[in-house]
């Protein structure tokens, strides 16, 4: 769920940036996979691979802390410019059935229309909660109102749909 700015800016740079599904195990999972050091999530989880095996805040902090004293600039100036954040929003969908969501074609075939739209100019996750009885609906897109549009638009079909087939299933 990383913010499309942060893939362009990797792009940019010729970093290339591996997804996986949410959650540090899958990242270190990929990490071990690919024999990586470095991985995170969204959250503000980051895992630095050769010093230890999940996200950990002091860590991270004294690993920025030494980046910024050997730089020798300040870290406001080692972060200008570094990524242009996309718009992301998030919606939560609450849903009678999570598992629902996997056979529900039309939201599918809905997710794809607005993907296809967007094309590399922003981008649609859907993905259950793997906590509470939640959809979750991120978009991501420039332009003013554009991915509030979508998520909510993608949100109230999530809702319908779900509701519709856990009535049909009883």
């Amino acid at each position: 769920m990383t913010n499309l700015g942060f893939r362009l800016a990797m792009e940019e740079r010729g970093i290339v940036v591996k997804e996986t599904p949410v959650g540090d195990r899958h990242v270190l999972e990929a990490l071990d996979r690919g024999h990586w050091s470095l991985g995170g999530e969204q959250s503000g989880h980051v895992i630095f691979r050769d010093l230890a095996t999940t996200g950990d805040g002091l860590l991270t902090g004294l690993v920025l802390a030494d980046l910024v004293v050997r730089s020798g600039r300040p870290l406001t100036e080692l972060l200008e410019g570094l990524v242009t954040r996309v718009p992301q929003v998030l919606v939560n969908v609450a849903v009678p059935n999570t598992e629902l969501l996997d056979g529900a074609d039309a939201v599918w075939s809905a997710v794809a229309e607005e993907t296809a739209r967007l094309g590399d100019a922003g981008r649609v996750l859907l993905r259950p909660s793997g906590t509470e009885p939640l959809v979750r609906v991120m978009v991501e897109a420039s332009g003013d109102g554009v991915a509030e549009a979508i998520a909510e638009r993608l949100g109230k079909l999530v809702g319908h749909e779900l509701a519709a087939a856990a009535a049909t299933h009883g």
